[in-house]
């Protein structure tokens, strides 16, 4: 399967769509290949566009799933039909959408907002029993402070609240 620039998509991406148009368009998981099998553990973020557009963004911090690739069966499947912004995906849509995967790398702890690079790393933000967390990379987060900021919106934690702050990389998939 192509993207629309015509270069190859990645196996994590291939896995994505297929996963997203047999559960809209049949109401089913796709079964996974023995050769599918294993491939190790980790986080996984899968986030939909529509015309540049964020659609849906579901994702695990940490490993849920016995490997990659069924975390992200999971993830594609929440994301094309239960991140709370949106309403789930059509069949009419399907043609129109960009999928990019992100498998994580372990968080760590920061100590300072100055070991954050936006475009680096992506960062999770807790306070009590919220979590924020924002990708990295991200179009218009130019510095750590805005990360920061938008991560602590999201998750509704107060600006002068304290909070513990992690980092993590990530190998994106498009």
């Amino acid at each position: 399967m192509s993207d629309p620039e015509g270069t190859a998509e990645s196996i994590l991406v291939d896995l994505a769509r297929r996963t997203i148009e047999t559960y809209v368009l049949e109401n089913r998981r796709i079964e996974l290949s023995e050769n599918m099998a294993g491939g190790g553990k980790a986080g996984v973020f899968v986030s939909i566009k529509k015309h540049k557009q964020l659609r849906g963004c579901i994702g695990t911090l940490q490993p849920v799933t016995e490997d990659v690739f069924h975390e992200v069966v999971e993830n594609a499947i929440s994301a094309a039909t239960r991140d709370p912004r949106f309403p789930p995906v059509t069949s009419e849509e399907l043609e129109e959408l960009e999928i990019s995967v992100d498998v994580l790398s372990l968080a760590e702890p920061v100590r300072n907002i100055t070991l954050l690079d936006p475009g680096r790393f992506g960062v999770i933000v807790k306070s009590g029993g919220r979590t924020g967390v924002l990708l990295p990379d991200l179009e218009g987060i130019e510095d750590a402070e805005s990360q920061v900021s938008i991560a602590r919106r999201k998750a509704g934690i107060g600006e002068d609240d304290p909070v513990e702050l992690f980092r993590f990389e990530v190998k994106r998939h498009t």
